[in-house]
């Protein structure tokens, strides 16, 4: 989800970076996307990269892709020196797979790094992010980096995943647009039911659209300004 619901909003991905997941599990993803030419990783421990090309070889495969560029540095650090870039050079999707928020990680729910993230864009871009919680815990939480994201974006929307390896059997994610006229919310782009099949175990079109859809209490809370 992390992956195909950015994809998916955006009329026309080409260039997708993904920030943290050394493990080649959204990058796998991504690939299963043939109008995407670029894809750039960057992460910030190759020992990640290594380890997972040894022990979780079904998610490392997309690492050593043609379409794929590993970046071994900081993600602070690229983002910072795409500042400045022509339009061209910036992205259309990016993807932050990072930590919980805790330690070093914690700076990847500030507002700048999301000012960052918004300059690494071009005018259409798209970024998604992990929200590291759910609505039946913290949803103060889930609040708080919402707002966060809405003095940086115009659009800004949070949808969720079912999973039952999180704590509750939920995570959210937080979806962001330059574009103000994009729905994130529906894909633009859809495939055939029997493509859905072939490439996905998750996502399908009316997946994408529900995930966005949250309890009357929930979204009460989380989009209170």
């Amino acid at each position: 989800m992390i992956t195909h619901v950015p994809i998916f909003a955006h009329p026309n991905p080409k260039k997708v970076l993904v920030i943290g997941g050394g493990d080649g599990g959204v990058l796998r993803e991504v690939l299963k996307h043939p109008d995407v030419s670029k894809i750039t990783l960057v992460e910030i421990d190759d020992l990640v990269i290594q380890l997972s090309k040894k022990y979780l070889p079904k998610m490392a495969v997309a690492l050593d892709n043609e379409r794929v560029e590993v970046k071994l540095m900081d993600g602070f650090k690229y983002l910072a020196d795409l500042k400045d870039s022509a339009d061209e050079e910036k992205y259309d999707v990016i993807i932050t797979d990072s930590s919980d928020p805790d330690g070093p990680a914690e700076a990847f729910f500030e507002q700048n790094y999301f000012e960052l993230l918004n300059n690494a864009l071009n005018k259409t871009g798209i970024v998604i992010s992990m929200a590291s919680e759910n609505m039946w815990l913290t949803i103060e939480n889930l609040q708080k980096l919402r707002r966060i994201c809405a003095k940086v974006f115009p659009v800004v929307k949070t949808c969720y995943v079912t999973i039952p390896t999180y704590t509750s059997g939920q995570i959210s994610l937080m979806c962001c647009s330059k574009n103000p006229d994009l729905k994130l919310n529906e894909p633009v782009r859809k495939l055939t039911k029997e493509e859905e099949l072939k490439n996905f175990k998750y996502y399908n079109s009316e997946i994408h659209k529900a995930s966005f859809v949250l309890p009357t209490w929930a979204n009460e809370i989380i989009y209170k300004d």
